[in-house]
């Protein structure tokens, strides 16, 4: 634009020194030859001159348009070099200058393989981004349980603006963290599956068949990637608790089962053969359910003849049912017998008896309470041991009083017999049994009224309350030792009559009247110890009759406070069945007597 506003002069100056200026000599030649005006050669020169303008106008225009379009490339090119940097996180390229010099072209021509070697880096860095956002969309999607063959890697979106290594590390610790999810995720369902097969032996199933139902790619024939999502584990873990509620269902129906058939064996004593047949349902007893793991032990079958095997002892001990309530009611009643203790009514019995008959007990519980009856008479039978080992000494040590009075009122005792130094041996150790019976007695009482104090209740030798025995007893040796004094005293005072009288006539009474006397003497005592002895055979009897009530031995024994007559008459008539092994009970005789 400079070149416009030059002057003419200098134009031509510089375009005589081109062949512009040769063509411009040439025509102002042929101008001075013909005559042109000069004012036409002005206007001629003035067009060539706005021509020759218009030519480098538009030169210099393009020279700028194409230079302003070098300057735009450069300014994108560094601009997009900038972006790459910055979204590829590095500062600088290592080996470009910070600051650029030369040409624009020149410039733009270093520029160029830097931007070029920038934008493979950008789209190997992208690359990396799509592989691992696609295998993070491909986990994810596994984890979400979605089908494996939605193609999620061309659905990848990559964030052009950040590809800087720390992103892509973010990204990668994000896929090694769904790497472990899922290693845990399958680690989570083969243990499931590993479970459910095991429970399945166990319970008698196919495990294929319910893994499949729970999702056909956990059936390893399938052939396909195993579904870990969120349902699936769900899934499994709820088909696991109802395979283990259904083993615990199953092993109490067993544990059931073997006690009903162990108490079955045990009531009608079935042989060990028969027994090791269930065997193995009689082991599950002591199991828990996390225990047992034998292929096949809890299977449907195994509970069906368990249940067959109960239901036909069930029959069949309603048929022993009467035989083994006899034997539980012999064994009572003799546990009763042994400790004198009260049996349980014959009436009572009875009506057990017509309930099996009828069917109207359940046979469990009968023989249930009857072994309860049975544990309460041993341990009562228990309790009364030290009591009735006491009462059996007592009971020995008075037919050894009995005998002893029955030796003492012999005549003959002293007479040289056969077998009169025996009976002598036995009546001094007669004397010595004799003489610890009130210890004995008064021993007996305490431990009775600490026994009766400690089960509140009243203690029973043969339906007879056995303090009123020892009372009484107490009672009838009292009133012995009584009637023996007042004999003696008698029997003092008629020696002493006799004695006067021998000194008032001064005669000797003969031989035959002394025995005489004697024999009246030891008669009357006779009487009276034939008496005590009936009324003790009275007593005895009363004590050892079981049919008897207690309130009927009571009654009797408060009648003995009455006439010694009296007494006999009363205690005989309420006896109306004696028995033979206890037929003397309370003696008629003690203290030491010399034979």
């Amino acid at each position: 634009m400079g070149s416009i506003q030059t002057p003419i002069t200098m134009r031509s100056s510089a375009i005589l020194e081109s062949s512009c200026g040769y063509l411009l000599q040439e025509l102002q030649m042929i101008w001075d030859e013909v005559g042109e005006d000069q004012y036409e050669r002005e206007k001629v020169l003035l067009d060539l001159e706005q021509e020759c303008l218009e030519v480098y106008r538009r030169k210099v225009d393009s020279a700028n348009i194409s230079r302003a379009r070098l300057h735009q490339e450069l300014a994108e090119s560094e601009a997009e070099f900038t972006h790459l940097l910055l979204s590829l996180g590095e500062r600088s390229l290592p080996g470009r200058p910070e600051k650029m010099a030369g040409t624009l072209k020149e410039q733009l021509d270093s520029i160029t393989p830097v931007l070029r070697e920038m934008q493979l880096r950008k789209e190997e860095r992208m690359n990396q981004f799509r592989a691992v956002q696609g295998q993070i969309q491909k986990i994810s999607a596994e984890i979400a349980g979605q089908s494996e063959y939605d193609d999620s890697s061309s659905t990848v979106i990559v964030n052009e603006n950040d590809l800087s290594l720390k992103k892509l590390e973010e990204y990668q610790i994000e896929l090694q963290r769904l790497h472990k999810e899922k290693s845990d995720r399958l680690q989570r369902v083969e243990k499931y599956i590993s479970t459910v097969q095991n429970l399945s032996t166990t319970l008698g199933m196919d495990s294929s068949v319910i893994i499949t139902k729970v999702h056909p790619s956990l059936n390893e024939l399938c052939g396909i990637s195993k579904n870990i999502s969120d349902s699936i584990l769900a899934k499994l873990n709820s088909t696991v608790e109802s395979l283990e509620e259904e083993k615990k269902t199953r092993l109490e129906k067993l544990h059931h089962l073997g006690k009903a058939l162990t108490n079955l064996w045990n009531l009608m004593d079935t042989p060990y053969e028969d027994r090791q047949l269930f065997s193995h349902v009689t082991k599950l007893l002591s199991v828990s359910s996390a225990e047992i793991s034998n292929p096949g032990s809890l299977t449907l079958d195994t509970i069906k003849q368990a249940e067959a095997e109960v239901e036909r002892l069930d029959h069949l001990k309603a048929s022993k049912m009467k035989e083994l309530f006899l034997k539980k009611q012999i064994e009572l009643e003799e546990i009763c017998n042994r400790s004198h203790m009260e049996i349980p009514s014959q009436s009572e019995m009875d009506n057990i008896m017509n309930l099996i008959n009828s069917g109207e007990i359940d046979h469990a519980d009968l023989l249930m309470s009857m072994d309860e009856q049975i544990s309460r008479a041993r341990e009562e039978a228990s309790s009364r041991k030290t009591i009735m080992e006491k009462v059996e000494k007592w009971m020995l040590a008075r037919d050894e009083e009995r005998w002893l009075e029955e030796y003492m009122r012999d005549e003959n005792r002293y007479s040289v017999s056969r077998g009169a130094h025996r009976n002598l041996k036995r009546a001094e150790r007669a004397r010595i049994t004799v003489n610890k019976l009130p210890a004995l007695v008064d021993l007996l009482i305490a431990k009775t009224k600490s026994w009766e104090e400690e089960r509140t209740k009243v203690f029973l030798y043969d339906e007879v309350p056995l303090l009123a025995m020892l009372e009484e007893y107490n009672l009838s040796r009292q009133e012995r030792e009584e009637e023996k004094q007042r004999q003696r005293e008698k029997k003092k005072v008629q020696s002493q009559v006799v004695v006067e009288q021998e000194n008032l006539f001064g005669s000797r009474p003969s031989t035959s009247s002394r025995r005489l006397s004697n024999m009246s003497l030891n008669g009357g005592f006779s009487t009276a110890t034939a008496l005590n002895r009936r009324l003790s055979l009275g007593i005895q009897q009363l004590g050892s009759n079981s049919i008897n009530s207690p309130t009927q031995g009571l009654s009797f024994i408060k009648e003995g406070k009455k006439a010694q007559g009296q007494k006999m008459s009363v205690r005989l008539s309420l006896v109306s069945h004696p028995r033979e092994e206890t037929a003397s009970v309370v003696p008629t005789f003690s203290g030491p007597l010399s034979p």
